[in-house]
């Protein structure tokens, strides 16, 4: 039997059983486990599937080790660089140790044909969260990044840079974006380039934006009526310097990207009180407030701040435990 991608990796943490062409699936505990591999195919990147990997390991029997293959960094998803610098480091605000929580980028993989791969670690909690007193953002202190390429000229990386410290250097003078160039099969099987920018402020917030430009099959070109140009090294500089500074401008504690996984973890918290302040709210945000309000019964109140074109949410959580957890 062929499994989908969005299945295949259920079998081995959770309890399912399969007869002919159907899928008979038993809700039970989160397992987990070691040693665990998935390929997440071309449709979508690794990003895609980190963030719900991290919300079951949480609450798994024991901690998850897995490895994912296929694309790190397209402009889909979230690339696996913001979720290492940003998303892992967003779960300390509700209790989760960073101790036992690892993203490792073993080699990068560009749209069509990937060829990354990424090892995950995530510890799971001994009973609940910790709900979340979170909107104070600060203001921005400095700001980090990668810029990477594969199978094309490393010099790629530093025009990038230059552009985008160029748009950077105008508001704040510490700015150190790295260099990743990879080549032969930690290049991944497509050529590429990108970069992953994030602005640290006072109050220990992180804000994210990235952007990634690949090279098209042949197939991809043959099928094109006209041959499309791709964005210099130069143009991505300065497009994902704007992107930055336009998610700090739009103020709150996480940028646009998190704000659905934000308001899932505060939903997922103990019976307390948690309040979170963003910026506008996103059609995704919007959707997972109502999926959580049909899933987990948690209602959010809302409240804008027409001072500073920011929003407001409270919600008393679902009190969800970790059960699966062997305890002594």
């Amino acid at each position: 039997m062929r499994l989908g991608f969005s299945t295949r990796w259920l079998i081995p943490m959770c309890v399912c059983a399969f007869a002919g062409t159907k899928l008979r699936y038993k809700p039970g505990v989160i397992v987990g486990g070691r040693d665990l591999e998935h390929d997440c195919g071309v449709h979508r990147g690794i990003g895609y599937f980190l963030e719900p990997l991290i919300l079951l390991g949480l609450f798994a029997r024991a901690p998850i080790s897995i490895r994912l293959k296929g694309i790190t960094n397209d402009t889909k998803d979230p690339s696996v660089d913001t979720f290492r610098m940003v998303t892992l480091h967003m779960l300390k605000q509700f209790g989760v140790p960073m101790e036992g929580l690892e993203l490792k980028i073993e080699s990068r993989g560009a749209p069509p044909l990937g060829g990354g791969e990424v090892f995950l670690r995530v510890p799971n909690i001994s009973s609940t969260l910790k709900a979340a007193n979170w909107v104070d953002e600060g203001m921005v202190k400095k700001i980090r990044g990668v810029s990477f390429s594969t199978r094309v000229s490393p010099q790629i990386e530093n025009r990038i840079i230059y552009a985008a410290r160029g748009i950077f250097n105008r508001f704040i003078p510490d700015v150190h974006i790295f260099t990743d160039h990879r080549s032969g099969s930690a290049g991944g099987r497509s050529a590429g380039y990108g970069v992953s920018v994030v602005a640290e402020t006072t109050t220990g917030c992180l804000i994210s934006a990235d952007a990634t430009i690949s090279y098209p099959s042949i197939e991809e070109m043959n099928e094109e009526s006209e041959s499309s140009e791709l964005t210099s090294p130069e143009d991505l500089g300065v497009q994902v310097a704007s992107m930055l500074l336009e998610e700090v401008a739009q103020g709150g504690v996480v940028d646009s990207t998190h704000q659905g996984l934000l308001f899932i973890l505060c939903a997922l918290s103990p019976p307390d009180v948690s309040k979170v302040r963003v910026g506008q709210l996103t059609p995704y945000a919007i959707e997972t407030l109502r999926n959580i309000q049909d899933f987990l019964d948690v209602k959010f109140i809302i409240k804008p701040d027409p001072n500073s074109n920011t929003v407001t949410l409270k919600c008393v959580g679902a009190g969800v435990k970790n059960l699966a957890r062997k305890t002594l």
